[in-house]
């Protein structure tokens, strides 16, 4: 029995105990919590502030309900997908991702016309409600259950260049990259990754636990003079995986030699 003689809400003083025995590993990860009619015997308190401590625990994302078989402490382990952010280019031209191959598609992808918003129309250097071709994937990895979220964007302009890309705008990026080469373009590649809480369907489509925030990758594909020419993001569970990168250090020209 653990009387609370805090001050603040009673729920408040309820959720800080449950905190504290989760952090010092009494409540181990991935462990059932105690019954509801246990905390309320633990800490002598109504159903409604155990229920109200446990909301705000979720809300922490520190607690996963589910439903049917009770609160769980969510783990704090490593992620269980590691997400190598390079490309590679073999002798014959074709392009290669490191995790290009572990993904299958859940549902047949979606190919429609689009519009910039403003935060696209960034990435791609162009004004907002600027025409897209789009494609929207929802792919799974079968080893771990993880589902993500790819979509492809296209301008216009650049599909008028390579009239392919318009055809079949839901071909794999790797298939992209030996399109606009093949046309003669020269390509590089910038990326950005931000954290941020889900919108409703992402939550719903990725099946992803309470306050769980997703990891959000953009990837441009440039031309030779920086030119964006296609725009890929990825969204997946923060939970469920890392990103790992390849740095290399960058040749500086030679300094000229003072006459």
């Amino acid at each position: 029995m653990s009387e609370i003689q805090r001050p603040g809400a009673l729920y408040q003083q309820v959720a800080a105990a449950i905190r504290e025995a989760i952090l010092s590993g009494e409540f181990a990860p991935d462990s059932l919590l105690p019954s509801e009619a246990q905390l309320m015997a633990r800490y002598e308190v109504s159903r409604p502030t155990v229920r109200n401590a446990i909301a705000a625990l979720r809300a922490e994302g520190l607690i996963d309900v589910r439903h049917g078989k009770g609160s769980f402490v969510r783990s704090s382990g490593q992620p269980v997908l590691t997400l190598e952010r390079r490309i590679s280019r073999t002798t014959e031209g074709k392009f290669v991702m490191p995790n290009g191959d572990i993904w299958q598609e859940a549902e047949a992808p979606a190919a429609y016309r689009a519009r910039t918003t403003k935060d696209t129309g960034h990435l791609l250097q162009l004004d907002t409600d600027e025409a897209l071709f789009g494609c929207d994937r929802l792919l799974i990895d079968p080893s771990t259950g993880t589902r993500a979220m790819h979509r492809t964007l296209i301008p216009f302009e650049v599909a008028e260049i390579v009239p392919l890309l318009a055809e079949e705008p839901c071909k794999r990026p790797a298939a992209f990259y030996r399109l606009l080469t093949e046309d003669g373009h020269k390509l590089s590649w910038s990326e950005t990754v931000r954290a941020r809480m889900p919108l409703p369907d992402e939550r719903a489509t990725m099946k992803l636990p309470d306050a769980t925030p997703i990891l959000h990758l953009a990837r441009v594909t440039h031309d030779t003079d920086n030119r964006p020419l296609i725009l890929e993001e990825l969204r997946v569970g923060a939970d469920r995986a890392e990103v790992s990168y390849r740095i290399t250090a960058d040749k500086q020209p030679a300094r000229r030699a003072r006459a």
